[in-house]
């Protein structure tokens, strides 16, 4: 046998330890770094930032079960480095997003739309990592902008609450005054009168993304005003909870969030990021993602076609003729026959702002700043 010297063994020991050291370092998000073996090929490092912490419900669970499913479907991604709670504030932003792009990350998925300046900011100063920004409208040479077409998943449901509603009166529990958001409010109010002409969608805004406290009283002042179903633009399902509390209805949003308030909720809009996600990340790798815009200011915008927007099953309240009114009409926006900006549109004051036989083009979509007609509610200064 050969005999092993005091230098082998010590190199030995010092290999076994540093295999131990590197075996318990995890990424920021709690799952274990994979690092590339002897003979093994290094990870393609993706991360995600986060607004608020994954959960069980809401905008950002909706983004790290796609983050999941990326990591199931393509083996040679590690996506496992995540950072949640980042503020909006551009310092804060770009703190998280350059420490990302210095620790080898290739992709860097910003999800929340005030991290858009921050994003193209620290862009300039790393060329050579893509980043691809969600719900904002600017890109550069690697910079990406993509969202779904929510509005029309947004309509279906409002199918649904339009039909629910006995007092005719829908509260809306809205984020910040942004067209995002404006343009949700409207394909639901669009979908509201169709189902029920005489029902009105009264909005609070709450000025947040995530705040349950102020997401609940806000629902609790629109019950107060007579509401009997409430909406929502709020990543967590205290509205929801609201309703459920006064024996309500509601419509949740992006994810199913029927198991948080199986009382009330009827359906929910949610996001389905997983394809995307590979999509987008097997094109960088290969070197043919184009990130130009494609749609208004988008490099993409999906929706019920392409799978990235639909609506969650339905609570055991919904009748079958609903159902039967929303697959239909599903299957109207999926054709390409009709889309749920067709005139003619009025606003609140009864101006039309889409003519008969006209459409909304993308861009008009994504600049939305005004109500249509049946919202009660006035479009304020965002506040971020």
């Amino acid at each position: 046998m050969k005999k092993v010297g005091k230098k082998t063994l010590w190199a030995l020991v010092a290999t076994l330890m540093a295999a131990l050291m590197l075996a318990g370092c995890g990424g920021s998000g709690g799952e274990e770094d994979k690092q590339a073996g002897p003979g093994e090929e290094e990870k393609f490092k993706v991360a995600f930032v986060y607004i608020t912490s994954a959960g069980d419900a809401g905008w950002t669970y909706a983004h790290d079960l796609g983050r999941l499913y990326l990591q199931d479907q393509l083996d040679w991604v590690d996506a496992s480095e995540i950072v949640e709670n980042v503020p909006e504030n551009p310092a804060d932003a770009e703190q998280v997003i350059t420490q990302l792009a210095e620790q080898g990350n290739k992709v860097i998925f910003t999800t929340s739309f005030g991290y858009m300046d921050p994003t193209i900011n620290v862009a300039q100063k790393y060329p050579d990592v893509t980043f691809v920004h969600c719900s904002g409208y600017k890109t550069a040479d690697n910079v990406g902008a993509y969202f779904g077409r929510m509005y029309q998943a947004r309509y279906l449901s409002g199918l649904v609450a339009g039909q629910a509603t006995e007092s005719n009166i829908i509260g809306y529990v809205g984020a910040h005054p942004i067209p995002e958001v404006i343009r949700g409010i409207n394909a639901f109010t669009v979908g509201v009168r169709a189902a029920n002409p005489d029902a009105v969608v009264k909005v609070v805004w709450t000025n947040s993304w995530f705040d349950p406290t102020v997401e609940k009283q806000s629902a609790e002042v629109l019950l107060d005003a007579g509401a009997d179903v409430i909406a929502q633009h709020m990543d967590s399902p205290a509205p929801q909870q609201a309703a459920e509390e006064r024996g309500k209805l509601g419509i949740g949003y992006n994810s199913d969030m029927r198991a948080q308030a199986p009382g009330a909720v009827m359906t929910s809009p949610m996001w389905e990021w997983g394809p995307y996600y590979v999509e987008t990340v097997q094109a960088i790798k290969d070197g043919t993602f184009d990130p130009t815009p494609t749609a208004g200011s988008l490099t993409y915008w999906g929706g019920l076609k392409e799978g990235l927007v639909k609506i969650s099953d339905y609570g055991p309240m919904v009748p079958e003729e609903t159902k039967q009114l929303v697959e239909q009409e599903k299957a109207r926006i999926i054709s390409g026959e009709w889309d749920v900006f067709y005139g003619p549109l009025k606003d609140q004051n009864g101006e039309v702002k889409v003519a008969e036989g006209q459409k909304m083009t993308d861009d008009e979509m994504l600049a939305m700043d005004w109500f249509v007609e049946g919202v009660e509610g006035k479009i304020t200064a965002p506040q971020f």
